[in-house]
């Protein structure tokens, strides 16, 4: 049995992976900021026995590095770094709200590096040995279109960390790469979305069960191959 970890895991796309990959066997070990209000997990829960809830606000790095102490003896073969914000209101070039940047930062770019600190050890220990973040097209430099700066900023940045611990972390055999899950109809990306997040997520895990070595560091598409940076 595969033991996937998925932050976010209350709604939208993380609800989705946690539903699809327990549906298909899979321990699956789900984080949520506030759980008792996360009634559609709850009830996945219900159904299947192997999905355990844990609460974590992944802006709280003592909170990751806890989780890691409670999991310590847990293997773990894919992180799923799905938790984020979109960020302030005010993100424009003319007007931005600073401390909801600074926020946006700690959620979508330090709280998945700190939960993969945390979790190192046991993703070494995992078959898998798999990271993958949940990033954004909005995160191509190529590709910016403006506006949007916080939510840019943080996601290209998440993309980096992610690639520097392709490298850095190599010799352990872990593959870390950054996944465009598409424009996908959830809270963040509104009705008018052309996918639905149980197309995204399929497409994910397919893109995910084939990752090997040579793919760390990558950014990819939902749906298949390469995003530009």
């Amino acid at each position: 049995m595969s033991t996937i970890v998925v932050t976010g895991a209350n709604r939208g796309i993380g609800l989705e992976f946690v539903h699809q990959y327990a549906s298909d066997g899979a321990k699956v070990i789900a984080c949520a900021r506030d759980p008792e209000r996360a009634q559609d997990l709850k009830e996945l829960a219900d159904k299947h026995r192997q999905i355990e809830i844990h609460a974590l606000n992944t802006s709280d790095f003592k909170a990751c590095a806890a989780l890691g102490k409670h999991l310590a003896d847990e293997a773990i073969d894919i992180l799923i770094n799905n938790a984020g914000t979109y960020g302030p209101k005010r993100q424009d070039a003319d007007d931005m709200d600073f401390e909801g940047w600074a926020y946006t930062f700690a959620v979508n770019t330090m709280g998945p590096l700190a939960l993969s600190q945390a979790l190192h050890e046991n993703l070494k220990r995992g078959r898998e040995k798999k990271i993958v973040s949940i990033s954004s097209g909005m995160a191509s430099t190529e590709e910016n279109g403006g506006g949007a700066l916080a939510y840019r900023a943080s996601k290209a940045a998440l993309n980096n960390v992610m690639k520097s611990l392709s490298v850095d972390w190599r010799d352990d055999r872990i593959i870390a790469a950054v996944l465009d899950p598409g424009w996908v109809k959830t809270d963040m990306g509104g009705t008018n979305a052309p996918t639905s997040p149980e197309q995204s997520v399929a497409g994910m895990r397919k893109v995910i069960a084939g990752l090997t070595i040579a793919d760390s560091g990558k950014f990819l598409r939902w749906n298949g191959g390469e995003r530009p940076w």
